[in-house]
C-alpha cells in the first residue's frame, strides 16, 4: 500500500499540477478572446464580458459539486466529468451561433468543467501528504497561476492566426486528449489505512466552534481577502492607462505579479508546514494589506512595477491556506466539499471585488478610493483570521 509523503505521492503531485494547468485554461480563455468575440458578434463590451462572468459563476458553484463527487467516489470521477465538460464546452463555444448561447456554454460547461481542476485536486493531494502537506497543496494550487502564464499568450497566438472559433475547438480537442491518460494515472484512492493519521479533525487544536460556524467564518474571510486581492489584479491595466503609462505597461506588471505569485505560493507551503495554516494566512493577509497601502502613496512607473512585484510575492500564498485550514480542522471525509465551499467564496470575492472597484472608481473618479476600499476588506479578513488564531492558541493553552 502506498504511504504518505512517499515517492508515488510526489509523482501524483506532479500529475495533479499538470492537470491543474491544463484545466486552468477555463479561467483565462474568456479574457483573452473577449475582443475577438466582441468584434465577431458586433456586440457591446458589457455583453462580450458576460461569458467571463458566467464562467466565474460556474467555476464557483461547480467546485462545491465536484468536491462532493471527489469525497464520495475519488478524484478520477470529477476529473473525468470535468474534462468531458471542458472538451464539449470549448467545441460548442467554437460553434456557437450567437453570444447568448456562447455565454451559457461558458458558464454551464466550461466554468463547471474547469472547477474540477482546482478544489477537488487540492483536497485530493492533501490526503497523500502529512509532513509536507502544505507544500504539496500550494504546489498543486500553483497550476492556476502557471495556466495564467502559459495559456494567454498561446491562445492569443492561435486567435490571431486562426480565429477564436478554431482556437476554441482546438482547445476542446486538446483537453479531451491530454487529460485522459493523466486522469487514469490518478485512479487510485488515497491511502485509506492512513487516512485518520493523515489529518484528524482539529489537528492544530479545537476552536470550540461548530463546523458550520467555522465554514461561515472561513467563507467571509476568503471573500474579504479576495475582494482586496482583486483590486490590483482586475484594475492594474486600466490604472496604468489612466496614469498615462499605457495598458501594455499594466499588462507587464500583471504578468510579473502572477509569475511572482507562484514563488509566493510555494514559499507559503514551507511556512505553513511549520507554523500552520492560520498563522501563515495571517502573515499573508498582513503583507497584502501593506502592499495595498503602498499603492496609495506611490504611482510612478518604476514604483508601480516594484509594488506590483511585491504584491505578487505577498498575496500568492493566501488562497491555498484555506485548503490547509480545512484539512487541519475538518475530518478528511469532508475535505472535498468543504474546500469547494470556501473556494467558492474566494471566487465570489474576486468577482465582487473587480466589480466593486469599478463602481467606487466611477463614483469617486479616482482609484485611490478603490484602493482604500480594498484595504477595508483586507482588515475584515485580518480580524477574522486573528480571532481564529487567538482562539486556537487559547484552546491549546487550556488543554
Amino acid at each position: 500500500m502506498e504511504t504518505l509523503d512517499s515517492r508515488p505521492a510526489w509523482i501524483r503531485l506532479s500529475i495533479s499540477l499538470v492537470l491543474a494547468t491544463i484545466g486552468g485554461v477555463g479561467f483565462w480563455s474568456a479574457v483573452v478572446s473577449l475582443p475577438a468575440i466582441q468584434a465577431d458578434f458586433g456586440i457591446a463590451r458589457g455583453a462580450a464580458s458576460l461569458p467571463y462572468t458566467l464562467t466565474m459563476i460556474g467555476f464557483a458553484f461547480g467546485g462545491v459539486f465536484m468536491g462532493g463527487l471527489a469525497d464520495r467516489f475519488g478524484i478520477a470521477t470529477p476529473l473525468t466529468l470535468g474534462a468531458a465538460l471542458l472538451g464539449l464546452g470549448y467545441i460548442g463555444a467554437g460553434l456557437s451561433p450567437n453570444a447568448t448561447l456562447l455565454a451559457l456554454d461558458q458558464g454551464v460547461l466550461i466554468g463547471v468543467g474547469a472547477s474540477a481542476f482546482l478544489s477537488p485536486l487540492l483536497a485530493d493531494i492533501s490526503h497523500w501528504f502529512r509532513k509536507r502537506r502544505a507544500l504539496a497543496v500550494t504546489i498543486c494550487s500553483s497550476g492556476n497561476y502557471v495556466a495564467g502564464v502559459v495559456w494567454p499568450p498561446t491562445l492569443q497566438h492561435f486567435i490571431a492566426a486562426d480565429g477564436w472559433r478554431a482556437t476554441h475547438i482546438g482547445v476542446g480537442v486538446f483537453c479531451l486528449l491530454a487529460t485522459g491518460p493523466l486522469i487514469w494515472l490518478l485512479r487510485a484512492r488515497h491511502p485509506g489505512g492512513t487516512l485518520s493519521a493523515a489529518t484528524p479533525a482539529h489537528a492544530h487544536g479545537d476552536l470550540a466552534l461548530s463546523p458550520r460556524a467555522l465554514v461561515v467564518l472561513l467563507c467571509v474571510a476568503g471573500l474579504a481577502c479576495c475582494v482586496a486581492m482583486s483590486m490590483p489584479q482586475a484594475h492594474l491595466v486600466a490604472y496604468c492607462a489612466d496614469l498615462g503609462y499605457g495598458p501594455a505597461r499594466g499588462a507587464e506588471m500583471l504578468s510579473a505579479m502572477l509569475g511572482l505569485g507562484i514563488i509566493s505560493r510555494v514559499g507559503s507551503g514551507f511556512v505553513a508546514d511549520r507554523v500552520g495554516g492560520l498563522a501563515t494566512l495571517l502573515i499573508g493577509s498582513l503583507a497584502q494589506g501593506f502592499a495595498l497601502f503602498l499603492y496609495l502613496w506611490f504611482d510612478s512607473l518604476v514604483s508601480l512595477y516594484l509594488i506590483s512585484a511585491v504584491f505578487g510575492l505577498f498575496q500568492g500564498g493566501i488562497v491555498p491556506m484555506y485548503t490547509i485550514i480545512v484539512r487541519e480542522y475538518f475530518p478528511p471525509s469532508r475535505a472535498g466539499s468543504t474546500v469547494g465551499i470556501v473556494m467558492m467564496a474566494t471566487l465570489i470575492g474576486m468577482a465582487l471585488g473587480g466589480w466593486m472597484s469599478g463602481v467606487v472608481y466611477d463614483l469617486s473618479g479616482s482609484y485611490r478610493m478603490a484602493f482604500l476600499n480594498g484595504l477595508a476588506w483586507n482588515l475584515v479578513n485580518l480580524g477574522i483570521v486573528s480571532f481564529l488564531l487567538q482562539r486556537a492558541r487559547a484552546r491549546v493553552a487550556m488543554a
